[in-house]
Protein backbone atom coordinates (compact mmCIF):
# COMPACT_ATOMS: atom_id res chain seq x y z
CA UNK A 1 0.00 0.00 0.00
CA UNK A 2 1.39 3.38 -0.98
CA UNK A 3 1.97 6.09 1.60
CA UNK A 4 0.34 9.50 1.14
CA UNK A 5 3.77 11.19 0.97
CA UNK A 6 5.24 8.84 -1.66
CA UNK A 7 4.17 11.07 -4.56
CA UNK A 8 5.76 14.14 -2.96
CA UNK A 9 9.22 12.60 -2.33
CA UNK A 10 11.68 13.79 -4.98
CA UNK A 11 9.61 16.77 -6.12
CA UNK A 12 11.10 20.26 -6.20
CA UNK A 13 9.07 21.28 -3.12
CA UNK A 14 10.17 18.16 -1.22
CA UNK A 15 13.82 18.75 -2.13
CA UNK A 16 13.55 22.40 -1.06
CA UNK A 17 12.08 21.36 2.30
CA UNK A 18 14.69 18.61 2.73
CA UNK A 19 17.47 21.16 2.20
CA UNK A 20 15.73 23.47 4.67
CA UNK A 21 15.64 20.85 7.45
CA UNK A 22 19.18 19.71 6.64
CA UNK A 23 20.47 23.29 7.02
CA UNK A 24 18.46 23.68 10.21
CA UNK A 25 20.04 20.52 11.63
CA UNK A 26 23.51 21.76 10.75
CA UNK A 27 22.90 25.21 12.25
CA UNK A 28 21.70 23.65 15.53
CA UNK A 29 24.50 21.06 15.53
CA UNK A 30 21.96 18.25 15.15
CA UNK A 31 21.86 15.44 12.62
CA UNK A 32 18.91 14.07 10.71
CA UNK A 33 17.58 10.65 11.63
CA UNK A 34 19.70 8.00 9.87
CA UNK A 35 16.45 6.14 9.08
CA UNK A 36 15.84 7.48 5.56
CA UNK A 37 12.24 6.23 5.50
CA UNK A 38 11.43 8.19 8.64
CA UNK A 39 12.98 11.32 7.14
CA UNK A 40 11.00 10.83 3.91
CA UNK A 41 7.79 10.47 5.91
CA UNK A 42 8.26 13.54 8.12
CA UNK A 43 9.66 15.78 5.38
CA UNK A 44 7.03 14.50 2.94
CA UNK A 45 4.14 15.22 5.30
CA UNK A 46 5.55 18.68 6.06
CA UNK A 47 5.83 19.33 2.34
CA UNK A 48 2.22 18.27 1.84
CA UNK A 49 1.18 20.78 4.52
CA UNK A 50 3.25 23.46 2.82
CA UNK A 51 1.63 22.73 -0.54
CA UNK A 52 -1.83 23.05 1.01
CA UNK A 53 -1.35 25.79 3.62
CA UNK A 54 1.87 27.59 2.63
CA UNK A 55 3.67 26.72 5.88
CA UNK A 56 5.69 23.77 7.18
CA UNK A 57 3.53 22.36 9.98
CA UNK A 58 4.96 19.71 12.27
CA UNK A 59 3.22 16.52 11.13
CA UNK A 60 3.77 14.81 14.48
CA UNK A 61 2.17 17.52 16.60
CA UNK A 62 -0.65 18.58 14.30
CA UNK A 63 -4.31 18.02 14.87
CA UNK A 64 -6.37 16.06 12.36
CA UNK A 65 -7.57 17.78 10.35
CA UNK A 66 -4.78 20.34 10.50
CA UNK A 67 -5.74 23.56 12.25
CA UNK A 68 -3.57 26.43 10.95
CA UNK A 69 -4.62 28.62 13.88
CA UNK A 70 -3.39 26.18 16.54
CA UNK A 71 -0.88 23.74 15.04
CA UNK A 72 2.86 24.38 15.36
CA UNK A 73 5.37 24.97 12.62
CA UNK A 74 8.63 23.10 12.16
CA UNK A 75 10.94 23.90 13.74
CA UNK A 76 8.86 24.15 16.88
CA UNK A 77 9.97 26.17 19.89
CA UNK A 78 10.47 22.95 21.88
CA UNK A 79 13.03 21.51 19.42
CA UNK A 80 16.24 22.35 21.31
CA UNK A 81 14.83 21.19 24.65
CA UNK A 82 13.48 17.94 23.20
CA UNK A 83 16.80 17.06 21.56
CA UNK A 84 18.73 17.95 24.72
CA UNK A 85 16.40 15.97 26.98
CA UNK A 86 15.53 12.97 24.79
CA UNK A 87 18.34 12.88 22.23
CA UNK A 88 15.84 13.57 19.44
CA UNK A 89 12.82 15.70 18.67
CA UNK A 90 9.27 14.41 19.07
CA UNK A 91 9.06 13.57 15.34
CA UNK A 92 12.37 11.72 15.44
CA UNK A 93 13.62 13.90 12.59
CA UNK A 94 16.40 15.77 14.43
CA UNK A 95 18.94 14.00 16.67
CA UNK A 96 21.93 14.95 18.80
CA UNK A 97 25.23 14.41 17.02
Amino acid sequence: MANPWDDIVGTDEYNKNFQRVKKLAESQEFILNPDEERVKKVVGLMTMSFNEFGKYYCPCKQSHPLNPDKDVLCPCSELPDEVTKDGNCFCRLFYNK
